[in-house]
Formats: structure tokens, sequence, C-alpha cells
């Protein structure tokens, strides 16, 4: 009972970089926190870190890095002309609707 469960999951729709069957890599947490990929089909094995690493060293920048957008600009919240905040109001115990 004391030994914890680790709930492996398979990632619809993803090759593997070694056998190249489609639908057989799992994603999973190891008992250190750290995220693994592995495939059932040829036994191929994958920290995130690992995978990250291999993918920054191909194109020589960061993967995964924020963008910057209208949604998520660098500094403060940008809104439309015309856009402004919602305010909710609460109704209070005076309502006469219910």
């Amino acid at each position: 009972m004391g030994q914890k469960m680790i709930q492996k999951r398979f990632i619809a729709g993803v090759v593997c970089p070694k056998c190249g069957e489609m639908d057989k890599i799992r994603m999973y947490c190891d008992e250190n926190g750290d995220e693994l990929r592995d495939c059932v089909a040829c036994g191929f094995t994958e920290t995130y870190t690992q995978h990250k690493e291999a993918k920054e060293a191909e194109t020589s920048e960061p993967l995964y890095e924020e963008l910057t957008t209208r949604v998520t600009p660098v500094g403060k919240t940008i809104y439309d002309d015309e856009e402004k905040p919602l305010k909710i109001m609460d109704p209070g115990a005076n309502r006469k609707d219910h």
C-alpha cells in the first residue's frame, strides 16, 4: 500500500522517433517527478529534458518560448479601443425576482 502507482497515458497521434510507429508513445511522471515518454512497440525511452535539449540543439533557439501577442503582451494589459473590463455586480439580498 505504501507504493504510489504511476499512471501512464498514451499520446494520440504521436510517432515514435525510433521505430516510426504511431499511437505507441506513453507519457508519465516517475517517482522523482521527471516527465518521461516511452514506446510500447520498441522500448524507446526519453525524458522531457533530453527531448528539449535535442530540439534546442537542432534549432539553436529555446523550445516552447512564450510568444508576445495582443493577449500576452510584455508589460501591461492592452485593450482595444472599444473594449473595457467587465464589472460584475452583486445583486444583493434585495432581489425581488426569486
